[in-house]
């Protein structure tokens, strides 16, 4: 017995010493496969929104509005009260209240504190606000924006050494590829989606104008995400997250970084993006023009004048030319030639499909900026008009063309032009700016003061 109760002595000690060696070794085991199962959940996507996320701003934007004081207090929308009853409590005036509105940037050059967002993001702002993933806010000032591209750069107040993202390219993206978009939406700051590149060179049309090239994602998109970016798996920018169709599921657009680039290094250098163009003026295509050229529809643009030293006469386009595809787009009408037009930057190779004596022919043309002294010019030459000296909400009107479309409005000198179709003027630039959006329109809407009263009157061409 003495000989059994020492051995199984010697074994509780043998067990004794062997015990924390196995609990070490079982320690170091969960941690292993603990760091192995952290490994595997650090996916590309992980992986990207981590390098990313701190180069994500959330922006509020306030803007200062005018509004009729209610009669009632709250009780009523002032619009249902009827003219009498405002008129028994008598004239209430105005309160200026300033509205905010979210949106989402992503910062382009940590160097400099530059972020790129969407225009209409920041559009009529009086104070714009960013807010970084790690809690810093910076106070950001406009450096140029454009309405056609819905791009905007803006600059941090003393942001210096902040984080940025690392830039990609959309000209080889794979459909089906995955994507992520990072941004604000509903003010949930910093919500990350994915999903997948669902389509390319997507055209969509709003009340602002038609819109080319979009890419396409099954990305949740939703308000407040617009001016984020969307990412490749390797965490870099392949797009900006600009829209969502509405009443529709699975279904955002985002605008290729290639062309935001080009974008972004006109408003750098010049805080806007020149109006383009070929040099060519056309009409649109009628049933009984169509005949003539033998199409089956009605469609494309008739080229009727082409101006010398232009990119088009480059080209080889001349008058009875047909443009029936500007790129990858079917030319509807002159209106829509130039809404295309206006997707594009100075520089750009642009393909024409023609219709020519009835043989079909392509030409490569180069997009070169429309100059303000010379559209200036056109204008005065087309519509009869010449501007004066700034006059508050919009500029005066400094000379009028005899016989021309303006003396035939009854347009004249010291009147004040405050709209030309939906442009309002500021000063000679914009009317440059407003002839180089409408300047095939054979009618279009003024707003003229004259007097101290506004009246809206129609320019015929």
């Amino acid at each position: 017995m003495r000989r059994v109760a020492a051995a199984l002595a010697g074994l509780a000690l043998v067990f004794a010493a062997l015990a924390p060696a196995r609990a070490d070794h079982t320690g170091q085991g969960l941690a292993a496969g603990a760091a192995a199962g952290d490994d595997l959940r650090r996916t590309p996507v992980v992986l990207a929104v981590q390098a990313v996320a701190p180069a994500v701003v959330n922006i509020t934007s306030a803007r200062v509005e005018e509004r009729e004081v209610n009669p009632l207090g709250g009780l009523f929308d002032p619009g249902m009260i009827s003219p009498l009853l405002r008129d028994f409590f008598g004239p209430q005036g105005k309160r200026r209240v300033t509205r905010t509105s979210l949106g989402s940037g992503v910062i382009i050059d940590g160097a400099q504190g530059l972020v790129l967002t969407n225009a209409h993001v920041i559009a009529g702002a009086t104070e714009i606000t960013a807010r970084l993933l790690d809690g810093r806010q910076f106070q950001a000032e406009l450096v140029g924006a454009d309405p056609d591209f819905d791009l905007a750069v803006l600059r941090l107040a003393e942001g210096r050494d902040l984080p940025e993202v690392p830039m990609g390219t959309s000209a080889d993206l794979f459909m089906g590829e995955t994507l992520i978009a990072i941004g604000n939406p509903f003010g949930f700051s910093h919500t990350v989606t994915t999903g997948v590149l669902s389509a390319m060179g997507r055209t969509v049309r709003t009340e602002q104008g038609t819109f080319t090239d979009f890419l396409q994602t099954d990305a949740a998109i939703n308000p407040g995400n617009s001016g984020g970016p969307l990412l490749n798996l390797r965490g870099q920018l392949i797009g900006v997250n600009t829209a969502i169709q509405q009443g529709a599921e699975g279904i955002g657009f985002a605008i290729p970084i290639d062309k935001a680039r080009r974008v972004v290094a006109e408003l750098l250098d010049h805080g806007f993006v020149s109006h383009v163009w070929l040099g060519l003026w056309g009409q649109d295509v009628d049933q009984a023009t169509a005949g003539y050229f033998g199409l089956p529809v009605a469609r494309g643009m008739l080229v009727t004048a082409v101006e010398p030293g232009s990119p088009g006469a480059g080209a080889g386009i001349v008058p009875g030319d047909v443009v029936l595809r500007l790129g990858d787009y079917d030319v509807q009408d002159k209106d829509h030639y130039l809404q295309l037009l206006r997707n594009r930057t100075r520089g750009e190779n642009v393909t024409l499909s023609l219709l020519r004596e009835g043989r079909a022919e392509q030409v490569q043309a180069r997009t070169v900026p429309l100059p303000a002294e010379a559209a200036l010019a056109m204008a005065w030459q087309r519509w009869g008009l010449r501007l004066g000296p700034a006059a508050g909400p919009g500029v005066q009107v400094g000379a009028v063309r005899p016989g021309s479309p303006a003396a035939a409005l009854g347009l004249a000198p010291g009147d004040v032009l405050a709209r030309v179709g939906g442009v309002r003027l500021a000063g000679p630039a914009d009317l440059a700016g407003a002839f180089a959006r409408y300047r095939m329109r054979n009618s279009l809407m003024l707003v003229v003061w004259r007097a101290g009263r506004a009246y809206y009157t129609r320019l015929n061409v």
